[in-house]
């Protein structure tokens, strides 16, 4: 994946320099020329990272720096509010409300998988508690009302199209005013595409909107364009109201980044992108998050609502349980691997842990390897399962564990590396939260670790939970055991 692979380098940059015992000018030079070169192979225009660079330099000056200052941290603080500047347009999109009727255009080029992205945007406010609708406007490409309608029947998501009539521009009005009489609060029209630009394609596009007044029109591109992502969303901009982008197919080219880029200086928000073929393969992009994954940083607040989309309500619970109990065994990772599973991509789940952890090659070897750790744990004894030692497992255990299980010895000690970062970043997020261990709890303690672990929960679960008073009596029962 894009993301994995400029993420990779980019925090390696950054360990780099925080592993080195002085940090001076050819410190900062050298880990400032990794993350560019990282930023050129994602096709960044060289601009910009130029203009990165020197941004930087001028904000580290080791002159004027007084003693004592961490500079690894400032450096650090000031590549991410560069990378956020790269990618933030500085303008916020149109968003729809749940319960008001609001009317969606897509556009773009053929083969930018347009069609596609129409019903994951559909499904995705679907799981949100929307009611969606989808109309295929598209009559210029042989197939795209059977694409469309294919796609919405799996979704369970209604549609409209027509094999006999050829205006689309009729097609549109009529599906639109249909949804509206059914009360769907979100009607997704899908528009002719074409193989480029031309005049044909944006009179259809304005007569399509003059009918069905879009309140939202949302440019959908391929990533693989890199910079030319410019001049095409500028173009577009210029001949219809684009008030948002999606930028799709992240997952197989290695110009995303330039993509993302180019469009941003455009001013036109992105505010998806498509990683794959899979429905659950369409991630909300929010520029912060973004850029601390790709600093190999936690983005426990994507986790979290991740978690809060999937998982029921009731695991959510007894993970929050699992977290006040202070040690993190091989039977807890192996407990929440399953939810984990549930929880979309393996690649997109993990990359919220931090670069470490973030799953390599594509999501059905991802998903294959985490079952493999669960059937190696399913031959392991109680007292491993419930150990947080791993040493506890010699040479030998670890063959008869392999043997057991019908793996090979390499995957059993890859499970237990995966299980070593794992615990690891577990203790980390429990420092965060500052949840102290179980039974260590007075009553004090008991009201403050509810403050803290309630602001890393989506508000809807803690309403779930009995809101505050809840999380305390739950606390509370956990302290007395």
């Amino acid at each position: 994946m894009v993301l994995a692979e400029i993420s990779g380098s980019i925090s390696r940059a950054l360990q780099q320099m925080n592993n080195a015992t002085v940090i001076d000018e050819k410190v900062l030079n050298d880990c400032l020329n990794e993350i560019s070169r990282a930023l050129l192979q994602a096709d960044v225009q060289f601009s910009m990272v130029r203009d990165m660079q020197t941004n930087i330099k001028n904000i580290v000056n080791f002159d004027e720096l007084a003693a004592g200052h961490n500079k690894r941290r400032i450096i650090q603080q000031a590549v991410s509010n560069e990378l956020c500047k790269m990618l933030d347009p500085g303008k916020p999109s149109f968003t729809p409300k749940k319960g008001k009727t609001s009317v969606i255009m897509f556009v773009g080029l053929q083969g930018s998988g347009k069609t596609t992205t129409c019903t994951k945007y559909a499904y995705y406010h679907q799981k949100k508690g929307w009611k969606p609708a989808l109309v295929c406007a598209d009559t210029f490409r042989a197939g795209a009302f059977d694409q469309l309608k294919q796609n919405a029947t799996k979704a369970k998501i209604p549609f409209y199209g027509s094999y006999i009539e050829s205006d689309p521009v009729k097609i549109a009005g009529e599906g639109v005013e249909r949804f509206k009489k059914e009360n769907c609060d979100l009607i997704i029209v899908d528009t002719s595409g074409r193989h480029k630009q031309e005049a044909a394609l944006f009179e259809e596009m304005r007569q399509v909107a003059e009918v069905t007044k879009p309140d939202l029109v949302i440019f959908v591109m391929d990533s693989s364009i890199g910079q030319a992502a410019f001049d095409q969303a500028q173009a577009f901009k210029q001949s219809v109201a684009v008030g948002a982008v999606i930028i799709t197919k992240m997952d197989g080219h290695a110009k995303g980044g330039g993509a993302l880029s180019a469009v941003a200086t455009t001013k036109s928000p992105v505010i998806f992108i498509g990683t794959g073929e899979h429905m659950d393969e369409f991630e909300v992009f929010d520029v912060e998050p973004f850029v601390r994954r790709l600093l190999g940083m936690r983005d426990w607040s994507g986790f979290m609502d991740r978690m809060h989309e999937f998982v029921p309500t009731n695991e959510q619970t007894e993970l929050v349980q699992k977290l006040s109990e202070g040690t993190f065994t091989f039977r807890l990772m192996y407990e929440q691997l399953q939810p984990l599973l549930k929880m979309g991509p393996a690649g997109q789940v993990l990359s919220a842990f931090g670069a470490e952890l973030m799953a390599k090659g594509n999501e059905k070897e991802n998903q294959v390897k985490f079952k493999r750790y669960m059937t190696i744990m399913d031959s392991m004894t109680n007292a491993e399962l419930d150990s947080t030692n791993p040493k506890l497992m010699n040479g030998s255990r670890i063959i008869c564990i392999a043997r057991g299980s019908g793996r090979k010895v390499e995957d059993v000690m890859e499970m237990i590396q995966f299980y070593k970062m794992f615990a690891k970043i577990w203790s980390n997020m429990m420092k965060r939260l500052k949840v102290p261990k179980k039974g260590s709890m007075n009553a004090r303690s008991q009201s403050m670790t509810a403050q803290h672990v309630s602001k890393a929960l989506p508000p809807q679960m803690l309403k779930q939970m009995g809101g505050m008073g809840g999380l305390q009596s739950l606390m509370k029962q956990m302290g007395s055991n």
